[in-house]
């Protein structure tokens, strides 16, 4: 069973990947994890136009590789302006439903503040629609990041709660991946009649 983890600030060094990395650490339920950084990898602008994802320097193929193999994903985006960051979007615009459809996908949202609200209704609401991801009911909104999920050995209540949230999230994820897994090897075996006529959401 194989998760994916992206986090997609647009910096380097961001809270976002810190809070990657302790989902990473503290995941034990999955077989293997990977964690890609979007910010670290040369994406082109999606124009609608597949020649776009492999123009020159083009990494989106590996990127749909790790896509391609994983059973579950996590989507990492900061709150910048009360929306998801523009690179997570641009990300999911390029995902094809061929590697993406019925898998579950955990949303998190990252916020310097008490805010981050705002990027979890807008990728509930329009960014799962054609690449069909399925959004687990459950959603992570992590305020005031940098005072929480940090390495230090003292943890007080608001941090130890969140991390006991999370450890529910994740093993709810997992459960999702093993059964949504049986749902993609049916669509597989006995397709729909002319289910290509229905790659679109409505």
């Amino acid at each position: 069973m194989k998760l994916l983890i992206i986090s997609g600030s647009q910096r380097e060094a961001s809270q976002s990947a810190k809070v990657a990395r302790y989902l990473s650490d503290t995941n034990h339920r999955f077989d293997e994890i990977n964690h890609l950084e979007l910010c670290r990898y040369q994406l082109p602008f999606w124009d609608g136009e597949s020649t776009s994802k492999v123009a020159t320097d083009s990494t989106w193929p590996f990127i749909r590789h790790q896509v391609k193999q994983a059973n579950a994903l996590i989507l990492i985006t900061p709150e910048w302006g009360g929306m998801a960051s523009p690179l997570i979007k641009n990300f999911l615009l390029m995902c094809d439903s061929q590697d993406t459809a019925h898998k579950p996908v955990l949303l998190v949202a990252v916020c310097s503040g008490i805010s981050g609200a705002y990027p979890i209704a807008e990728l509930r609401m329009n960014a799962l629609k054609n690449n069909k991801l399925v959004a687990t009911p459950d959603h992570l909104i992590i305020r005031n990041v940098t005072e929480v999920l940090n390495e230090q050995v003292f943890h007080d209540e608001r941090d130890q709660q969140l991390r006991e949230r999370i450890d529910y999230s994740l093993h709810m994820l997992h459960q999702y991946s093993t059964a949504l897994g049986q749902i993609r090897t049916q669509h597989s075996a006995i397709p729909y009649p002319k289910q290509q006529e229905y790659s679109y959401g409505m």
